[in-house]
């Protein structure tokens, strides 16, 4: 692909279902990339999988689930129940994410004006920012804007 990969991420949490529907559409998004680990979460109404992919549906926006772009178990409850330091956390989840070499797994054009989603309101202290600069490193030619 040529021209530059345009790569979105997105929390769900701390924002309506207006606002987070309005943010995908008003960045031009195509398909939402979930990238959690449990998707039938109950922190959103609107985000678990059946209801956000048929919500997805009627503004136009594709829904998949990767979840070879999430964290294990182990390492989310190290992080969230245990009060585990984010340092340990990110050194753990990019070696897992290069164990498993996501750039391989996935088509770069595939990405183009996509946006993986996950729960944390902010890309600070998540994982999907991660991924995102992960796959930069990797593809050189992908731009990432944080939908907040």
């Amino acid at each position: 692909m040529s021209q530059p990969i345009h790569l979105f991420t997105i929390g769900f949490t701390k924002k309506s279902a207006a606002e987070f529907f309005g943010k995908l559409q008003a960045a031009g998004v195509k398909r939402v990339v979930d990238t959690r680990l449990n998707n039938v979460s109950q922190l959103a109404g609107f985000a678990k999988k059946d209801d956000l992919r048929y919500f997805l549906s009627l503004v136009h926006i594709d829904y998949i689930h990767r979840s070879e772009l999430a964290p294990t178990q182990e390492m989310l409850d190290a992080f969230k129940k245990e009060k585990g330091a984010w340092s340990d956390y990110e050194k753990k989840f990019s070696g897992l994410i290069a164990e498993r070499q996501i750039e391989k797994q996935i088509a770069p054009e595939s990405l183009h004006q996509a946006c993986l989603l996950c729960s944390e309101d902010t890309p600070e202290h998540c994982h999907r920012r991660l991924v995102a600069e992960y796959l930069q490193r990797h593809w050189g030619n992908l731009r990432i804007t944080h939908l907040i």
